[in-house]
């Protein structure tokens, strides 16, 4: 893990391209994932308000004797908190339970595009980011209507979008603009949610002429396109195996037979849509 590479967001912070999610992982287990792959290697961690595991994650990140420096934290506002003050207060919150006095990424969940209250939402992000609260301040699951409309209003650029992106869904609309304007790309759902994906032939195939597992190759894709990433998993083995992408590389047929897997197809909610 000392050999992750770091990106360098918009606003001048490091942080890892290889990271540890634990949506879906209850708060009781939280504290003993994220001390695994604490011990494995891993220096960021990704959680939510939404996921209901801040306490044990944060319990976890006290009890690792890491300095608070060596660990990039992500945590993200929901739904429910969106506007200006909840959204203060909601962060507040998150602080507390994960027993930190800053985080080094928050991010608004969902758009809510019909709710419409994201623009204010992002003033509250302004005031944290300028207070410290957190060092780099993005947002996830925004589409590029939803982009182009914080660029028209704000003048603080989202230093991340973190999105449903993995062979299946390529997202090359939103990774343009994302380039364009120096937004990070992270990629939420990397391995397909367990639905199928790492079953592909293709990708099997690609993994038996590597002697890799199909979920290392589809990580070493994400890293290839330049992805940041977050695979979640509560199986040791399997925490130490996603850390373990870094010692090859896929090549043009690789790349060619991982493109025909692309069907625009979702595993999440619509964002123009959901909540």
């Amino acid at each position: 893990m000392s050999k992750v590479p770091t990106i360098t967001l918009n606003n001048g912070v490091e942080m890892p391209r290889l990271g540890f999610g634990v949506w879906q992982v209850p708060d009781r287990e939280a504290r003993r994932a994220v001390s695994t792959a604490l011990e494995a290697g891993y220096r960021s961690i990704d959680t939510a308000s939404a996921y209901g595991n801040e306490k044990g994650t944060g319990k976890a990140l006290a009890a690792s004797g890491l300095a608070r420096e060596d660990v990039f934290v992500t945590t993200k506002l929901w739904n429910d908190d969106q506007g200006h003050d909840s959204a203060l207060r909601a962060l507040d919150t998150s602080l507390a339970k994960l027993r930190l006095e800053y985080v080094d990424l928050y991010l608004i969940h969902w758009p809510q595009p019909r709710r419409d209250a994201y623009t204010q939402t992002w003033r509250a992000f302004e005031r944290i980011a300028a207070e410290g609260r957190a060092r780099a301040v993005g947002v996830s699951n925004f589409q590029p209507a939803h982009l182009r409309r914080l660029f028209e209003t704000s003048g603080l650029v989202p230093a991340v979008n973190q999105i449903e992106l993995h062979p299946r869904l390529v997202q090359a609309e939103l990774r343009a603009l994302h380039a364009e304007h120096g937004i990070a790309t992270e990629a939420w759902s990397p391995l397909g949610q367990g639905k199928g994906l790492l079953d592909s032939p293709v990708i099997g195939k690609i993994a038996a002429r590597h002697g890799r597992t199909p979920a290392q190759v589809v990580l070493r894709w994400h890293l290839g396109l330049g992805n940041v990433v977050i695979p979640k998993s509560v199986t040791p083995a399997r925490i130490r195996e996603n850390a373990d992408v870094f010692g090859f590389e896929l090549d043009g047929q690789d790349l060619a037979e991982l493109a025909g897997l692309a069907d625009g197809a979702r595993l999440g909610p619509d964002p123009d849509a959901f909540g």
